[in-house]
């Protein structure tokens, strides 16, 4: 078996303009990146299931929160719970993944800013973020608003594994590998 020669070291400075990281850490990364998209995946798919049985009990969550115009109620109540699950099933198998890591990204700042919006008026109600009506839980919107803060650090980190640490792996263009074998002749 022949095994080519490295033109470059396989962390130099040319290819990352971080520190260098050594295999190990990429490794525990790939694991925390799988962990944290299977937590966030399960949540998406988790909280879309009720909302896709009960419509009617999810728009009537919606309609608690006074922020949408009426029109707009019963069509958010239809599509959302749609697209948290589409959203989830791509997290879990790992495909569109920087689409769908930005999208869940995008309704948990748009989750928070409900939360804190009606926090803000005094209104404390049931979110309707895992289950409907009376058979959701009685927590206070204080309490939500901690819990969907979790979710949304774990959604921070995916970003960050998803499109900021990646670009920092790209292997060399051909064109730096070129200029990496003129300087060895």
């Amino acid at each position: 078996m022949k095994v080519k020669p490295m033109t470059s070291a396989p962390f130099s400075a040319d290819r990352d303009p971080g520190p260098a990281t050594p295999p190990q850490a990429s490794k525990h990364l790939r694991w925390r990146v799988l962990a944290a998209r299977l937590m966030l995946a399960g949540i998406f798919i988790y909280a879309s299931l009720d909302k896709i049985a009960h419509p009617a009990a999810f728009a009537n969550d919606v309609y608690n929160y006074q922020i949408l115009p009426d029109a707009l109620i019963n069509l958010t109540a239809l599509v959302l719970p749609w697209l948290e699950l589409f959203l989830g099933l791509c997290l879990l198998a790992g495909i569109w993944l920087p689409g769908a890591v930005l999208s869940a990204n995008g309704l948990l700042v748009v989750f928070l800013a409900a939360l804190v919006f009606n926090l803000a008026r005094g209104l404390d109600i049931n979110c309707g973020c895992f289950s409907n009506g009376s058979k959701a839980s009685a927590m206070s919107a204080g309490w939500y608003l901690l819990r969907d803060v979790g979710f949304f650090a774990v959604g921070v980190f995916l970003f960050y594994a998803v499109f900021l640490h990646r670009q920092r792996e790209r292997p060399q263009s051909i064109s730096a590998r070129q200029r990496d074998s003129n300087k060895e002749t």
